[in-house]
């Protein structure tokens, strides 16, 4: 007889046979596997394995030295540079949380995350000390208890060297002189618990206030072994940071690089030609990038490219539905796209539009639409779904049935920093709810129709701004497209349509290219669908490519309230 709820052993964990799951120990490996082989390269510096797991062995050392350990939390305000690599461990191995700060919040913003992450120690790019000297100051007049967090200020040989001179001159600790501080042989130690955070990041300002997503070891090292595994990259893959570091840590690319021994090429600044660039003298295998990134790719000048491509270079791209002109275009000159999704509460994305054999037989446009899908969930994530939120209950896979997209397992954060009430919203019926709509096809696919507050009703119909942008990207005009609501007298809501045209296009008449637009539209779409409302320029973005779509809804809703009067 078997008894119910009992092992087959009383067999107890011991040291010798668990530990907690951290990422940390993959770049104690590759410093074993490969001292030699390039680990990040930066303009004329190039690292070894060996090399960066020293320096980040002296950064937990000298961060020690200052008190700066568990429960401590280190902002990092840097571009795509070894130091915010380095950060990835270091600040971990000394037993504090990372907070990779993005860099183009303004210092109002940046005040407010490093107030709210109560953050022990600054570590900053030359190229934004003023920002960071900013916010400081902009804490240390709002607190009468402000105590100054250690500031260390990052060189770097491709900027001004006054910026760094200014900084030295306001007490900042130079990076390379702090590392100099730490033991090269610190005995750094694992979490005791897996459950420990090892990273803060803030979400990314698509929406109103920020709020503290924390992170886990065991979350961080799941989400690291996942990612080769979903996109097939190989040891020694030689990886493009295009992605920024800050956003979601390079969705968990930094630690998977140290378990596949990879090479780390760094980009200050991305552009179309930079990328080209580096794909040609780099070696460059893979990279990462939002599709606002892909869109710069497929449509560069002539002169900024070089093709054909030397080898297939393989594409992750995540952070808002890509149109599937872009995965054509991209796919046209070489690239192959792997289409992801997910959030920063889910370590980066979680799920994977798994390619299947039978796609390749069909044409590229039905390709490109398949691919176009959110997917399936990742390897490391236990559960994902498309529920009614009022029931809980999933839509049938129909392809039509809209409802909203839930996580469920390790690769789900632990929970908003200091934010009791949006964790109980959040985690509400033991799912984490994301807020984004979709629809579930019969294949199990789940494809994203928008995000609950973008979906535009008009007269009682519901809208997706996704669905609409899509076609308006086929546009042989249109260079980018955001769609949003705008308030209409007779059917509460209608789609107003933001585009930025091609470079090179004579855009003096914008009338008729604004009638060519809907005459294109009223071709593709149902009538209800077509924009009433075309508005020609630049698109705000957040630093990760991600149109802000509130600005858009705030300028729709004034634009509208103008006309009204008239």
């Amino acid at each position: 007889m078997v008894l119910v709820g009992r092992d087959i052993d009383d067999l107890p964990k011991n040291a010798a046979n668990h530990t907690a799951l951290t990422p940390l120990w993959l770049l104690d490996r590759a410093a074993v596997v490969h001292p030699t082989r390039a680990s990040v390269v930066h303009g004329s510096r190039r690292y070894t394995w060996r090399e960066t797991y020293q320096r980040c062995r002296r950064l937990a050392s000298a961060l020690s030295n200052h008190s700066i350990g568990l429960g401590c939390t280190v902002a990092v305000i840097a571009p795509n540079i070894p130091a915010i690599y380095e950060a990835h461990f270091g600040v971990p191995m000394a037993g504090a949380v990372l907070n990779a700060v993005n860099i183009r919040l303004n210092a109002s913003t940046i005040a407010f995350l490093l107030g709210h992450s109560s953050a022990s120690a600054v570590m900053v790019d030359q190229e934004f000390f003023d920002l960071a000297e900013e916010a400081l100051k902009i804490m240390a007049e709002k607190s009468r208890s402000y105590k100054p967090p250690l500031l260390v200020v990052i060189g770097d040989e491709s900027c001004d060297p006054h910026t760094l001179k200014y900084a030295l001159g306001k007490g900042a600790i130079e990076y390379e002189k702090f590392l100099e501080t730490g033991d090269p042989e610190f005995a750094w130690k694992p979490p005791e618990d897996e459950w420990q955070s090892i990273a803060l990041g803030y979400t990314s300002g698509t929406t109103a206030s920020p709020k503290g997503v924390v992170l886990h070891h065991r979350g961080a090292y799941l989400m690291a072994l996942s990612n080769p595994i979903i996109w097939a990259m190989n040891e020694g893959a030689i990886y493009l940071w295009t992605l920024p570091m800050f956003h979601c840590n390079g969705w968990c690319f930094t630690w998977t690089l140290a378990a596949l021994c990879g090479t780390s090429i760094c980009l200050r600044q991305v552009t179309a030609k930079t990328v080209y660039s580096a794909i040609a003298n780099h070696g460059v295998t893979h990279f990462c990038a939002a599709p606002v990134v892909l869109n710069a790719i497929v449509n560069a000048p002539p002169e900024e490219t070089i093709l054909p491509l030397p080898r297939v270079v393989h594409v992750m791209t995540a952070g808002a539905a890509p149109p599937p002109s872009v995965l054509l275009g991209m796919s046209q000159k070489g690239f192959r796209i792997t289409h992801t999704y997910g959030l920063s509460e889910t370590y980066g994305p979680s799920t994977v539009c798994a390619w299947k054999p039978e796609w390749d037989s069909l044409p590229p446009e039905t390709q490109a639409r398949l691919n176009a899908r959110q997917g399936v969930r990742y390897v490391g994530l236990e559960g994902l779904d498309v529920v009614n939120p009022q029931t809980m209950q999933p839509v049938p896979a129909d392809g039509t049935s809209i409802g909203e997209i839930v996580f469920r397992g390790n690769l789900v954060m632990k929970g908003y920093l200091k934010n009791p009430k949006a964790n109980e919203e959040t985690f509400a019926n033991g799912w984490y709810h994301s807020g984004d709509l979709a629809v579930k096809h019969p294949d199990g696919y789940i494809e994203i129709k928008d995000r609950s507050k973008d979906i535009i009703i008009s007269g009682g119909e519901n809208i997706s701004s996704v669905e609409v942008e899509n076609i308006l990207y086929l546009h042989p005009a249109i260079l980018e497209a955001s769609v949003v609501a705008r308030p209409d007298p007779r059917w509460g809501e209608s789609p107003c349509a933001f585009v930025t045209l091609k470079p090179g296009l004579d855009k003096s008449d914008e009338h008729r290219l604004t009638e060519d637009i809907l005459k294109f539209c009223k071709s593709k779409m149902p009538t209800y669908w077509v924009p009433k409302s075309v508005v020609f320029g630049p698109l705000p973005k957040t630093a990760t490519g991600k149109v802000q779509k509130h600005l858009l809804r705030a300028k729709a809703k004034e634009m509208f309230h103008v006309t009204s009067k008239l």
